[in-house]
């Protein structure tokens, strides 16, 4: 069947067209890789496989990386069903990390009902494997991305509660994005005092910059950097804040266009609450609207919704804070026809 549809697509493109309508380069790439992607993948070949989209999400569009990722999961389900038994465990902790990533581009699509089945899938497939890390890995996650609109910040700390009961004590990445995620929803929550007390704690849960594990790269160290970013920007606590922002640039993230973004975003928070309303607003309006299309991410605009949301209501009718407004709502629009672009089960 496959094969048939790519056939038709080249006799398409040969015969001359009756519409003005072109054809899809797209649609033509992912029929050829559902075709030449048919074969199973040996297990070295899918840590590989897993490591690329992690680089895909940090570098390219979340719906880029979202459709990239669709198309490696009918292959990866296939191979699963009819595994031998001494690569069937392997393959489940292989299913994980995909659900993982995919839950991850999905979040920074806005697609949150989606992701939330993905995150569950994540951590049932992990389950499967007798992984308890993994598990822990994929409900951090869950927890950090929750932090984006996807769960309120109270059901997030409740999250992170249920799973530090399976953590236990050595550090681990899982342990690690759990206890970041807690510290950031309590900074949420207005629980500031507590935020900055989780992050005293987090060194003892980081592993580490370490490119080993089931998705290389999946913890670099500078998360804990990120989490202070937050934390203190929330806070109002202007130097630490602006010194977690030098740790974050400095070392890794700017190759994640997202994390750069909200780091700056979190300069523009700091401003605002700290009283410069006009200054803070117009800085992160600016961040927004500079932003090239391939980096439009829902988790950059809930970001910039924070900024929003720190200034008083009484001071929204500024003509800085329309501003910002228009900017959120702009580029709102732009990750929401991004995701609408393809159907997100078209591949599977």
């Amino acid at each position: 069947m496959e094969r048939r549809k790519l056939l038709q697509l080249a006799a398409q493109k040969r015969r001359p067209r009756r519409s003005t309508r072109p054809l899809d380069p797209e649609t033509v790439r992912r029929q050829l890789a559902l075709l030449f992607d048919s074969e199973p993948h040996d297990l070295d070949e899918w840590h590989m496989v897993l490591s690329d989209h992690l680089h895909a999400i940090r570098t390219r569009s979340p719906a880029r990386a979202r459709d990239d990722l669709l198309i490696d999961l009918a292959p990866a389900q296939r191979q699963l069903r009819s595994a031998a038994a001494d690569d069937e465990t392997e393959l489940q902790r292989v299913m994980a990390g995909l659900a993982i990533l995919l839950a991850n581009a999905l979040t920074r699509l806005g697609d949150h009902s989606n992701a939330i089945i993905w995150w569950r899938t994540a951590y049932t497939a992990a389950d499967a494997a007798g992984d308890l890390d993994l598990r822990l890995l994929a409900l951090g996650s869950e927890a950090g991305f929750g932090l984006y609109g996807q769960r309120p910040p109270a059901t997030v700390l409740a999250l992170t509660r249920v799973a530090q009961e399976i953590t236990g004590d050595r550090p681990s990445i899982g342990r690690a994005k759990v206890e970041t995620a807690e510290a950031k929803a309590l900074s949420l929550l207005g629980r500031h005092d507590e935020a900055r007390q989780k992050l005293h704690t987090l060194s003892q849960s980081d592993p580490g910059s370490s490119s080993e594990g089931l998705i290389p790269g999946y913890w670099t160290g500078t998360e804990i950097y990120f989490a202070e970013s937050w934390v203190y920007a929330h806070a109002g606590d202007e130097a630490a804040a602006d010194e977690a922002r030098t740790n974050v640039l400095t070392t890794g993230w700017q190759l994640d266009y997202q994390y750069a973004t909200n780091v700056r975003l979190h300069e523009a928070l700091c401003t605002v609450v700290n009283g410069g309303i006009d200054r803070g607003a117009e800085q992160a309006a600016e961040i927004l609207m500079e932003l090239p299309s391939a980096h439009q991410s829902h988790m950059i605009t809930e970001t910039g919704r924070a900024v929003l949301h720190a200034v008083p209501r009484e001071q929204r009718n500024r003509p800085a804070v329309r501003d910002l407004h228009t900017a959120i709502a702009t580029q709102a629009l732009h990750t929401r026809h991004a995701a609408q672009k393809t159907e997100p089960t078209s591949f599977i």
